[in-house]
């Protein structure tokens, strides 16, 4: 047998933060806890992040998914459904900034939210929510119902 290089163990590194978990009920709820993870970089580049939320909508865990440019960002459904799996996570709530202040959902906001909302529903993951966020305030894609 031809032996080639040796292969990669990979794992999960988590750490604590001092963040709490919270229940969330209502995209007010989500918009007010992301807050913790955006600095005032929000008004510089876009960048996008995942609420994990158990059976409960109690958050469990967050990750930065992707960090962009001025006017995008990258959001790979990959990312998304590896790191729910990886938290065994029965709820997910993307949330992105846009630098520019405005409010409204591009057309690559909605097709993104599409794919990544059926992607998860195979992994019997709900898309909960995609908020989009300036300094101004927020949109919530669900209660928009675009979602």
């Amino acid at each position: 047998m031809k032996k080639y290089k040796t292969i990669r163990r990979i794992k999960l590194i988590s750490e604590p933060t001092d963040i709490p978990n919270v229940k969330i009920t209502t995209s007010k709820d989500a918009y007010e806890y992301m807050k913790h993870f955006y600095f005032e970089d929000v008004t510089i580049f876009e960048s996008a992040f995942i609420l994990l939320l158990n059976k409960s909508n109690i958050t469990t865990s967050y990750v930065k998914i992707s960090q962009g440019g001025t006017i995008g960002t990258v959001i790979d459904g990959k990312l998304i459904a590896k790191y729910a799996i990886d938290d065994l996570a029965q709820g997910v709530i993307l949330v992105h900034n846009h630098p520019s202040g405005n409010l409204s959902p591009s057309t690559e906001d909605i097709n993104i939210t599409k794919k990544v909302k059926e992607s998860l529903a195979i992994l019997d993951i709900k898309l909960l929510d995609h908020i989009i966020f300036t300094t101004m305030g927020y949109t919530s894609m669900a209660d928009e119902g675009l979602l």
